[in-house]
């Protein structure tokens, strides 16, 4: 079922031309704030954009960055942590200590702080790129720290030691050795990092600073529930929010799902 839901959005988001009636930035005054109808499905915003299309293609735009700032970020994982757990020595000290360091900041008012810090009146590409990097130079630490812990094990494990003795060393040795058996960890934190982005993103467009109007995403989407008051006369307005739980908790149950029932 959650395989079943995330493939429907995925389908949804990526036919978004097709699907949509209208384009996300059109503007049609004379329905803002408009119910649901025949022409809006889920209604209008406060500047006549078709909430449906913006939804469409905010999906589009959050299951694309996620996933993308997820590989960034387990690419840089895998990078510190190998040098870390294969080279050992100063390198290994340097590295666990630029991890500890990054580990030990909150990274989330880190990531509001650097945003800020960047024009808000910057294009939406230019801002969904800021977001893409910022997310991705911040959330690699923790993987990295797995990551130099499984390497460091497997360094004086037995096949290792076999390879050594029959000859194979170095970029060999890493390639064709040490590099598959650590596949495993970089996928769970590949899998572990992209819901982890889809809330981070969905906060920092929430307070403004993530993906720029009109360009939407899920962050600029639930900002409009910042007005909690207009939430019992327009309920449809939580879509965007039901649509952000029921992705995160399919994405748990996809690819942990048999472990949690366990």
């Amino acid at each position: 079922m959650a395989l079943c839901l995330l493939a429907t959005v995925a389908v949804a988001s990526l036919t978004a031309d097709v699907l949509a009636r209208h384009d996300y930035a059109t503007q049609f005054r004379e329905h803002a704030n408009e119910p649901p109808s025949r022409a809006f499905p889920l209604g209008a915003d406060e500047l006549g954009r078709d909430r449906f299309s913006r939804l469409l293609y905010g999906t589009r735009v959050s299951l694309l960055l996620a996933p993308a700032t997820a590989l960034l970020a387990t690419g840089i994982a895998a990078a510190v942590g190998v040098a870390a757990g294969y080279l050992g020595g100063w390198v290994d000290r340097a590295a666990t200590g630029c991890v500890d360091l990054f580990l030990s900041l909150p990274w989330l008012f880190l990531l509001l702080t650097l945003r800020a810090l960047l024009p808000l009146n910057i294009s939406s590409w230019a801002s969904l790129a800021a977001t893409f990097l910022l997310l991705g130079l911040v959330g690699w630490a923790s993987g990295a720290r797995v990551v130099r812990a499984s390497v460091a094990g497997l360094r004086d494990s037995a096949p290792i030691l076999h390879a050594r003795s029959c000859g194979c060393g170095g970029w060999r040795l890493l390639c064709f050795h040490l590099l598959p058996n650590v596949k495993p960890v970089l996928t769970a934190q590949f899998w572990i990092l992209v819901p982890v982005f889809l809330l981070t993103e969905a906060n920092l467009g929430m307070l403004g600073l993530g993906v720029a109007e009109p360009m939407p995403s899920w962050g600029n989407l639930l900002s409009e529930l910042q007005n909690y008051q207009r939430i019992p006369e327009a309920p449809w307005i939580l879509t965007p929010a039901a649509l952000l739980v029921t992705v995160v908790t399919s994405l748990h149950f996809a690819f942990s799902g048999a472990r949690t029932w366990e």
